[in-house]
């Protein structure tokens, strides 16, 4: 993590330029600026955070704004540099960690996945073989999978190259372990649909989520609203950082990036944007597709759960986090290209009439008000096929690098993998500065 020859980065002060505020922006002046560069960075919005943001939401002439995340923003434990970047921002104790995972039939019946006696990969033994969703025979194909995964994921090469429901299906899973299991932890943690992942993802989310380690499965959700976790103040207490906020970067080259009409200049450039920006500020864009994330926010007049958060078992909405008391939730739909078309009202109907069916209270509730977040481009799509369209860091400019959930990460589209991308440009940055440091906390084992 410490420089090799830090006296001489401090003295020189290079200065370095960050275009986009996303997480791979925010990493990236995170690491640098603790290092000793001096940085300013660019984003075209009002605030931080990119696609991981919050915003009001205006109440009735009764009621005050609320301020709602834009989607449920979720980590597990096995995402080691995005830990190691809430550290660096001083908020890792606003991330609150759950040892349960619940799953919801309709008609209300719960089963609960929790590490039990033994020791990592069979630390689940115990719930899983107790999880009244799944029968026998769902369970055993569960478990050949498992064991299957970890022969393979070292072996096959051809993992990038066929999808996960492929891989599942030369695996004989049944039809309910797909729908139930597999797709209901997969869709959402790499916003993708089985059929259009490559199988490299989903042996990652099983490996590192769920086996690697028997605490790796832990989920993280944000205790704060995520405009607060990735306020400003909170990068520049860092040091060393600048943040110009409404300040779009048009253009980026050798020379400088040009900002609001005017060239500002450094020693260092590091492009964060989102792909699709690229060509337009002069860079060669790789061709990738989107998936698209669907958030639905519902407040009732009445505690609905008293669940933490659940998935939504066999129907249109994915999962349910409870944000406030059991009467405001959030539900989410991942690669929700089904709902794209849909109206707003349309999608509400779907979600209360979803809620019905897992949560009796639901039909005595009064609906006050509610709100839809439609991301169309939440993400890159993991398809089969797309790791070798993905960027590498470095460009043809020397002293401009690239960073974002759409580089070579070795990771889906996540908030790690974000992390990843800025925590790799900072770390060639430094080598071109001539005092390399390293940032990047290796995966877990």
């Amino acid at each position: 993590m410490g420089l090799r020859r830090p006296h001489a980065i401090l003295a020189l002060m290079p200065k370095v330029l960050i275009a986009g505020g996303g997480l791979a922006g925010l990493a990236a002046a995170a690491a640098l600026g603790s290092a000793g560069f001096e940085i300013e960075l660019f984003e075209s919005r009002p605030f931080l955070g990119g696609r991981a943001t919050s915003y009001p939401v205006p109440g009735s002439a009764e009621e005050q704004a609320e301020t709602i995340d834009n989607c449920q923003h979720v980590l597990l434990r096995c995402c080691v540099n995005l830990l190691n970047f809430y550290d660096r921002l001083g908020v890792r104790e606003h991330i609150r960690f759950y040892r349960e995972f619940y799953f919801i039939e309709p008609g209300g019946r719960v089963s609960t996945l929790r590490r039990g006696r033994f020791p990592a990969p069979f630390h689940f033994t115990d719930s899983f073989l107790g999880m009244s969703f799944l029968d026998k025979t769902d369970k055993l194909a569960i478990a050949r999978a498992f064991l299957a995964l970890q022969r393979e994921r070292t072996r096959r090469t051809d993992l990038e190259r066929i999808s996960m429901l492929d891989w599942l299906l030369q695996k004989r899973q049944t039809p309910k372990a797909i729908d139930r299991f597999w797709r209901q932890v997969l869709v959402s943690a790499v916003n993708e649909d089985l059929d259009r992942m490559a199988a490299i993802h989903g042996f990652q989310v099983f490996w590192l989520g769920f086996l690697a380690r028997s605490d790796s499965y832990e989920m993280g959700i944000p205790s704060i609203p995520l405009a607060e976790l990735y306020a400003p103040s909170v990068l520049e207490r860092i040091g060393n950082v600048r943040v110009r906020l409404r300040c779009p970067v048009d253009r980026i080259a050798a020379e400088g990036f040009t900002a609001n009409g005017d060239l500002v200049s450094a020693d260092y450039y590091i492009c964060a944007l989102p792909f699709e920006r690229l060509e337009a500020a002069g860079l060669p864009a790789p061709r990738l597709d989107h998936s698209p994330i669907t958030g639905v926010h519902l407040w009732f007049d009445r505690e609905i759960t008293t669940l933490p958060h659940a998935t939504l078992l066999d129907r249109t909405m994915q999962w349910m986090f409870n944000k406030s008391g059991g009467r405001y939730l959030q539900l989410v739909v991942s690669a929700s290209r089904d709902l794209t078309g849909l109206s707003r009202n349309e999608i509400i109907d779907i979600a209360v009439g979803d809620l019905r069916l897992y949560f009796p209270k639901v039909h005595e509730a009064r609906l006050v008000k509610a709100h839809v977040v439609k991301e169309q481009r939440a993400t890159f799509s993991a398809a089969p096929e797309t790791e070798s369209l993905r960027c590498d860091s470095v460009t043809s400019i020397p002293n401009v690098f690239l960073a974002g959930d759409w580089t070579r990460t070795g990771w889906p589209a996540t908030m790690e993998g974000a992390v990843r991308s800025g925590y790799r440009a900072a770390e060639l940055v430094t080598a071109a500065a001539g005092a390399h440091a390293r940032f990047l906390v290796p995966d877990l084992e």
